[in-house]
Order: C-alpha cells, then structure tokens, then sequence
C-alpha cells in the first residue's frame, strides 16, 4: 500500500543522548535526503554526511541510511538520520524536516501501522513489538522475543489453514460432487480433526493467565489486622518508603501498589487497609477493597502481628496463601524458633525473614508462568476470538445438522483467526479447492 505523504520522527529517546535516530518513511523519502544529506547513499550502507536547512545552513554532521522499498521496515522508502543527540540538534532536524513539501511528524504508532498495512507483519507481531518496547523484566523481554519473532502468529495461522482445508473439503462435497476427481464422503476426513483443533485451542487458552502474570506481574497482596506491620513490610520489600507507618489503627485506607523486580518476573506487592470490626465509614470502604483484592490475588501474604495475635476470617479464593508472623523482635524467642503455625518468621525493624519472604515469593511467581517461551495468547483479544473461533469449530461437530450449517460455522471459526491476526481473505477457499481437485481446468 502507497501512503501519499512520508512521516518522520525521532526513534531513539528523548534528547539528550549520545545519538539521536531519525526515522523516515513514504515515497519522499529520497526528496527529503537529497535536500537535508545532499545525496541519497547506497541502500543499506552507513555512509558519513553534512546535514543542511533548506536555507543552506549546517545542523549537524552523521551517518544517514536509506532502504528502499520493499525491503524496509514498513514496506515503503525508508531512510534515517543518526544526528548528536542534543535537544537543539533534533529540533532543528526536526523542523528542516517539517519545511519540505510531502513530509509531516508521525503519529503515534504509525510506522508500525504502515508496516502492518504492507504485510510486514500481523496484528499479533505488531502487538508483540510493542510488548517488547515496553518490557520491563526480563520475562517480559523473553516472552515477547517470541511473538515478535512470529511463533505466535505461526500458530494461529498453522491452525487457520486447517479449518480453511476443512472448508474447502466440505465445499468440495457439497459443490462439486458430481465431479470425478472429488473424492466422496470427504466430510468423514474433516471432523476428526475439527474435534482435535477444539482440544488444542482450550489447551492453549488456559495458558492465558501465566501470559497475564508474565505481561500484569504477579499478584501478592498483603493482609492482616490493623498494625500488624503491614505498611512496614511493603515499605521493607520495596527498600523505600511507599506506605504511611504510624502507631495508629486504620491508617492504610486504600491500596497501596509496588512493582518488584523478582529473578526477572514483574511482581506487584498491594498493601491493603487493616481488616476489623467497627471500622468508620472510609476505613470501611477500605477494608471492602482489602477483601476484594484478596479474592483476585495469586499470592495472600496473611501479616499476624506475633506480640497481640488477632484471629481473622478472610473470604475463599483460588490464591494461595502464605501465613507470616510479625515483629519477631517483639516476642519470645522460643516462639520465634518454633514458628508455631506461620510457613515464616519476620522482623522488618531487624530485617529477619524478610528476603526469605522476598525469595518465597520469587519462586511461587516463577512457578506460576512457567517456561517463559511458552506460545501462549498474549492478550485478552486473542483469548476472546480464540474461545469464538472454538465454539464455532464445535457448533460445526454437531452431527445430524446440516452440511452447509456446518460449513458456515467452519467460515466463521476462520473469520476469528482472521480477526486475530488482521487479515481475512475469503478467495482463500476457493483457491484450495481450485488447487487440490484440479476443478475447471
């Protein structure tokens, strides 16, 4: 696809830096070289160069690369322009830029936009590109190396073929039967791994949630009764002050959220207001956040202070739940020693069990995405159009319904992975069956 105008922008960080990237595409990308440049260099070749006004004046002197279509990021003309990363530098690029004719700023996005546009990459990569540019642990970074790469979209695609092949057969037996070279009964062949398609698209969307934790983080959340150290804890895992700590009840009133950085698995550590009775109004709404946020944990950390043990009914969830007790320096050793029916022992004042809790944690978080490579549905779109694609795919397993029915849930099962990757052609079917049956030749 030809876009009438060129964008650029500024593709490397903000200034200042070392480098400042200068990214250009559209059919004037030549245009804008020769007038900043002078020249356009060879494709794909660094080559040194003066960069000018248009009034003839020098900005800056660098390297400046051009690729040419289709070999380019975005399927267009491409060029960039590697400049001193000083503000003053960028903005006169910038606005050299902005006085040629045909040439405007980009818009968020849009190279990628254009690249999708020009069949450089699906939906699913480009959603995986920009996982990857906001990673910020190396889980993160992993998992979306693998969908930028296209294991991914080749999946989806591997799985959208087989239901276009189902089409084709079925449409063959219902089009073409009267044809020597279409085998009968085709239907017989195709449902069989209808049924085995279903399997592997539950199998693959119940890795949702591990994908989630990889792309969320880790859920833990942090309750217990009023001053049971719970603030101090947060403030301990987080080695800074992010919660208020005073000697009073009820000083914690909403959620209070940070994210850790654990054996590179993103963990998000939520302090909750303390739960009791009597509390007033505010505190109340608190305590209701504290419960609601319990239920939707992975992890509960139950804080008891050891020195004035409270005993709390917390609501059932699917979490699991670590008991820890408090204040270790507070009460007898002996205690401390037996650990009565706490999985840990902490003392933030002394800083006792506090990176055994730290290290307890970081693997229950690892344990929860697995092998980070896994080819798991990244985002909830995907889940959404895959659990649509398999109710179609089973609504056309229901025997004694009508072969064209059937085939129209086939078509609509092939229109979900189509919307999931961003492209839908239906001449597909036909060019199956055309292929394969050798009909009309």
């Amino acid at each position: 696809m030809q876009f009438p105008d060129t964008i650029f922008a500024l593709s490397s960080g903000r200034p200042p830096s070392g480098v400042a990237v200068i990214r250009l595409s559209g059919p004037h990308s030549r245009l804008a070289l020769e007038a900043i440049a002078g020249k356009v260099p060879p494709a794909r070749r660094a080559v040194l160069s003066d960069f000018r006004s248009t009034s003839g004046d020098l900005i800056d002197r660098g390297l400046v690369l051009f690729f040419a279509e289709p070999a380019s990021f975005t399927g267009e003309d491409c060029a960039e322009l590697h400049v001193h990363g000083g503000r003053a530098v960028v903005d006169a690029m910038t606005g050299a830029l902005s006085r040629i004719p045909g040439l405007r700023a980009a818009e968020a996005g849009e190279f990628t936009r254009r690249a999708f546009l020009n069949g450089k990459m699906d939906l699913t990569e480009a959603e995986a590109l920009a996982d990857l540019i906001s990673a910020e642990t190396e889980a993160q970074r992993r998992f979306s190396v693998v969908s930028a790469g296209g294991a991914q979209s080749s999946i989806y695609t591997g799985w959208r073929k087989r239901i276009v092949h189902a089409r084709a057969m079925i449409e063959a037996e219902l089009d073409f039967a009267d044809e020597g070279d279409v085998p009968g009964s085709v239907s017989d062949q195709v449902w069989q791994d209808v049924a085995a398609l279903v399997g592997e698209i539950g199998t693959h969307v119940e890795g949702f949630h591990r994908a989630e934790i990889i792309r969320e983080g880790y859920s833990v959340v942090i309750a217990g009764a009023p001053n049971a150290g719970k603030s101090s804890l947060i403030n301990a895992l987080a080695r800074r002050d992010v919660a208020i700590v005073t000697d009073e009840p009820g000083t914690t009133r909403d959620l209070v959220h940070v994210a850790l950085d654990l054996d590179g698995v993103k963990v998000v550590v939520t302090d909750t207001a303390g739960i009791r009775e009597g509390a007033g109004k505010v505190e109340t709404i608190g305590i209701e956040r504290a419960l609601e946020s319990v239920r939707k944990a992975d992890l509960v950390v139950l804080l008891e202070d050891m020195s004035t043990p409270a005993g709390l009914t917390f609501p059932e969830s699917q979490a699991e739940r670590l008991r820890v007790g408090s204040k270790a320096d507070l009460v007898d050793r002996r205690l401390v020693s037996a650990g009565g029916h706490f999985d840990l022992t902490i003392s933030v004042k002394t800083g006792e069990g506090v990176d055994q809790l730290l290290g307890l944690i970081a693997n229950k978080a690892g344990a929860a995405i697995g092998a980070v490579e896994s080819l798991l549905p990244a985002r909830a779109r995907h889940v959404a159009l895959l659990r649509e694609a398999a109710g179609r795919l089973t609504g056309s397993l229901r025997e004694g319904a009508d072969l064209e029915v059937r085939a129209e849930e086939l078509r609509l099962a092939s229109q979900a992975f189509g919307k999931i990757a961003g492209t839908v052609d239906v001449e597909e079917v036909l060019g199956v069956i055309f292929s394969e049956f050798c009909i009309g030749k």
